[in-house]
């Protein structure tokens, strides 16, 4: 069995004073110019040779190459809008009013400290007012998230955020379970941990059985 480490944000902060926490980031903001493919190519080169090997024997010529290839599609959510994502409602609900679950979205990122990767699963939840949204869309907002440089906290509250202030839903229910190989193969080495985090807004954070069903839920999976 996995040992967990659990992290919550329901309470964001716990200052007092009249400063309201400033909003997670929902858009990759670069003010920096952008390596070219080039440039980053002769980057892995020079780590290559700074780890120790030939970038230029046979095994290695073409790893540059297919590193910044890979990095493309790793951190492909730089070039994606989540709230676009979310901008397609329906409006026919018919009357339902209870939780929308989405359980068990794949989740693959990369610590921002080390940029090695964490994975695992994430677990959705909303409940809707008048509007819903198509469920792929849910995960892709997940996706676009995780393909960023992140942390898992952060990650979190981002997508719960992003939830919130599309669809204005009467709350929002967040959990993430990931295993971060930055921990798993490097300094205190525990490849047995797992680390969760959650998030509750609206009805979510002020009604414990709420709290409760849709843990039960997720935790089935």
């Amino acid at each position: 069995m996995k040992d967990t480490y659990m992290s919550s944000d329901t309470n964001m902060s716990s200052d007092t004073s009249s400063k309201k926490p400033k909003k997670p980031v929902l858009k990759a903001v670069a003010p920096f110019k952008k390596p070219s493919q080039a440039e980053a190519e002769a980057a892995v080169r020079t780590l290559i040779a700074w780890a120790g090997d030939n970038p230029n024997r046979e095994g290695l010529i073409d790893t540059p190459k297919r590193v910044v290839n890979a990095y493309k599609e790793w951190f492909s959510g730089y070039d994606a809008d989540p709230a676009a994502v979310l901008s397609r409602v329906f409006e026919d609900v018919s009357g339902y009013d209870d939780m929308v679950v989405l359980r068990s979205i794949n989740v693959e990122s990369h610590c921002e400290h080390h940029i090695a990767p964490f994975l695992g699963m994430a677990h959705v939840a909303y409940l809707p007012t008048d509007k819903v949204v198509g469920i792929s869309k849910l995960a892709k907002v997940v996706e676009i998230f995780s393909k960023r440089l992140q942390t898992q906290e952060t990650m979190t509250a981002q997508i719960a955020t992003t939830i919130d202030d599309a669809l204005k839903p009467r709350g929002t229910a967040i959990m993430i379970e990931a295993v971060h190989e930055c921990m798993a193969t490097r300094g205190v080495k525990q490849p047995n941990v797992a680390t969760i985090t959650t998030r509750f807004t609206g009805e979510f954070k002020t009604n414990p059985v709420l709290q409760e069903r849709f843990l039960n839920l997720v935790q089935r999976g």
